[in-house]
């Protein structure tokens, strides 16, 4: 009897499964066999990679360098120099001067450096679904104004507090109730949940909430647009041999797994 392509991956799952008794890390099996063969439901590894181009061809992102004197909305501060956004909200721009004997030598310097306004970073959250038993992750194909290649493949849900809280008087992103409301919601299965280090040399004691949650099989998960899209493990991992295709939250939430 012919066996399915999902009955596959079940089969060769349990078999993995029996190869250790030891305690591992609850992932760490299943997103090592799900690395080893690319069992999307949905899409050819080739399919998303013409994808991606498409959405980075057709991007209607347009990123012009001017003056910071000119930027509307923003402000600086006649008697510390600082740069903040007019609502209060955002982030900041101000000066540090350090010092450490921890570097190459001993050394002093002084730099502008981002702060996030009351240092809660955002939220970055992945969605997990199974079709027909195999595990995908919605991602977004999102434009970032400082993007290499303007687009990324992007965690289903990409913000901080400020955009959630609307402070841009924009919609609030997609997903955004489903990963703010994780704690009550009995249906989905936090995966991982935790804060996540950014890069100290630009931004100042920043970090971000990363959230893997998976939803049961049998939710519904409608699609705001075309630029999201299911991927397999494999893919994404396929994926980060291209040139800046994926972006760091998505590499920074799966790579717990």
């Amino acid at each position: 009897m012919k066996v399915s392509f999902n009955e596959q991956y079940s089969l060769f799952l349990d078999k993995v499964k029996g190869f250790t008794d030891e305690p591992i890390y609850p992932h760490t099996i299943e997103s090592f066999f799900e690395s080893l063969n690319d069992w999307s439901q949905f899409h050819s590894l080739e399919d998303v990679k013409k994808w991606f181009i498409e959405k980075r061809k057709s991007s209607s992102l347009s990123v012009t360098n001017i003056p910071l004197n000119e930027v509307s909305g923003w402000k600086a501060d006649p008697s510390t120099g600082n740069i903040s956004h007019c609502s209060g909200d955002f982030f900041t721009v101000h000066g540090l001067r350090v010092n450490s004997k921890n570097r190459e030598v001993d050394i002093t310097w002084e730099q502008p450096i981002l702060e996030q306004v009351g240092y809660d970073g955002g939220l970055l959250g992945i969605i997990k679904k199974r079709f027909n038993d195999v595990p995908h992750y919605l991602c977004e194909a999102k434009e970032e104004p400082g993007n290499y290649g303007k687009v990324q493949i992007s965690p289903s849900l990409q913000a901080t507090f400020a955009n959630l809280n609307q402070a841009h008087g924009g919609r609030k992103p997609h997903f955004a109730e489903l990963f703010m409301s994780r704690e009550k919601n009995e249906d989905l299965n936090v995966l991982f949940d935790s804060w996540l280090a950014e890069d100290g040399g630009r931004l100042h004691l920043k970090r971000n909430r990363g959230i893997l949650l998976e939803v049961p099989a049998d939710e519904e998960i409608e699609l705001p647009n075309d630029n999201f899209i299911w991927l397999s493990l494999y893919q994404i991992k396929q994926l980060l041999t291209e040139d800046a295709w994926i972006n760091p939250h998505v590499r920074g939430i799966l790579a717990h797994v």
